[in-house]
């Protein structure tokens, strides 16, 4: 099925597919159902086969999920069986976190580049990675055909490096930063704003 005729909603619920699977196999699970998934994940098994059916048939009526298959044929439809390098924008305190987080490589991502425009972090090192200055970015993303970027800046920022990195050709964007960006037609942006998610929890408090 053609991407743009999958339902958002469903390919966001797909990492979480992946993740929970690729969970199963570590644990030396061969075989799942979709009521077993769904208990592990809190989504109903009748959505679960629903939205897996966007894309195939991946299971047997009676037997159930092979674990690795599923793995492999949802990393084939999330493009991340090979692995994406990524670049960061923004060498502060969330940026040393990123760069110090373990869990990318082996689920599709690498980090290739840090950039920050602050002449006191320029220069420095982060784990292994040098901090560059941004504003040479556009030319070595260009050169590293990298497509896909984390945004760590102030909000004041934002927009201005967004710009930046659309015009090196970056076409993915991870903004944590709390403000929306506009970015032109075919660029893909996804936002983390822990205070988003803590308004919406809130809600459900007694």
């Amino acid at each position: 099925m053609s991407p743009s005729t999958v339902p958002d909603i469903i390919v966001g619920r797909l990492p979480l597919y992946l993740r929970e699977l690729s969970k199963m196999a570590e644990e030396g699970k061969e075989i799942t159902s979709s009521q077993e998934l769904g208990k592990r994940l809190g989504i109903s098994s009748a959505q679960i086969r629903k939205d897996l059916s966007q894309f195939g048939e991946f299971g047997k009526q009676g037997t159930g999920y092979n674990i690795t298959f599923l793995v492999m044929q949802l990393r084939i439809i999330l493009k991340v069986e090979d692995v994406w390098d990524v670049v960061l924008v923004g060498a502060g305190d969330l940026g040393h976190a990123v760069v110090n987080y373990g869990g990318f490589t082996d689920r599709g991502f690498r980090l290739g580049l840090v950039y920050d425009d602050d002449p006191s972090k320029i220069g420095q090192m982060i784990g292994s990675y040098i901090v560059q200055d941004v504003h040479s970015s556009v030319d070595d993303i260009r050169a590293r055909n990298i497509r896909i970027a984390m945004l760590a800046v102030p909000t004041a920022d934002a927009q201005t490096v967004t710009d930046r990195l659309v015009e090196a050709g970056i076409r993915a964007i991870l903004c944590y930063a709390p403000t929306s960006i506009s970015v032109p037609e075919g660029v893909k942006v996804e936002y983390i704003d822990p205070v988003l998610h803590l308004q919406h929890m809130t809600y459900y408090l007694p």
